[in-house]
């Protein structure tokens, strides 16, 4: 059994702050691996000045090198669209990993507008980790007030395979001002660099084109 942090995105583009709270939750869960889902589209996003998926994942696959992280594009093998159709299909592809979802308060705060969120809480535990700003808005979100029932102490994030979803844990973090918006703004074109980059997906082995 490995034990997998699922962090989803478009990660448009990854950077820094995506491997610096992957390595913390790695710590704090007790994760043998992070799997980042670079997502081919996000619903809740623009389709505008999103770059180009290989472009995204080859730049993911960049950031998180020599860290026990796997930028995989796999959704867009899958052909799943929302997360919870993705962490289901995830579930039974591998019947023997142990899934956990991680994602940012800022996430949390607009949680309830993703489809079927109680059942992705219902799927899996999710930790979330603290985002600056953020914080607020996630402790007085509608998901939140359905979910603040099912937090478990961040004294116990390393036994959560023995939790039974739905199942929350909060961990706190250092602050990290960095975000893909700030760098987009500085380099709209960032991605340019990787239009003749042909990238393997780490997980089902095929070139993402």
């Amino acid at each position: 059994m490995k034990k997998i942090g699922l962090l989803g995105g478009s990660f448009n583009p990854a950077h820094g702050g995506h491997r610096a709270i992957s390595l913390f939750a790695r710590d704090a869960l007790d994760l043998d691996e992070i799997w980042w889902l670079v997502s081919p589209g996000n619903p809740l996003k623009p389709a505008k000045g999103m770059a180009p998926l290989p472009a995204r994942l080859a730049h993911a696959r960049k950031v998180a090198r020599r860290a026990p992280i796997r930028a995989t594009a796999i959704e867009r093998h899958l052909r799943t669209r929302y997360t919870v159709d993705t962490l289901r299909a995830l579930t039974l592809r591998y019947p023997r990993h142990r899934f956990i979802w991680l994602m940012g308060a800022d996430n949390l705060a607009q949680f309830g507008q993703w489809r079927d969120w109680r059942g992705i809480a219902r799927q899996m535990p999710i930790a979330v980790i603290a985002r600056p700003g953020y914080d607020d808005a996630a402790r007085g979100s509608t998901a939140m007030s359905w979910l603040r029932r099912f937090v478990r102490s961040a004294r116990q994030s390393a036994d959560w395979t023995n939790w039974r979803p739905p199942a929350l844990v909060l961990l706190r973090f250092r602050p990290d001002p960095r975000s893909a918006t700030l760098l987009r703004q500085a380099d709209p074109l960032w991605h340019r660099e990787y239009e003749a980059t042909c990238v393997r997906d780490p997980l089902t082995r095929r070139y993402v084109i």
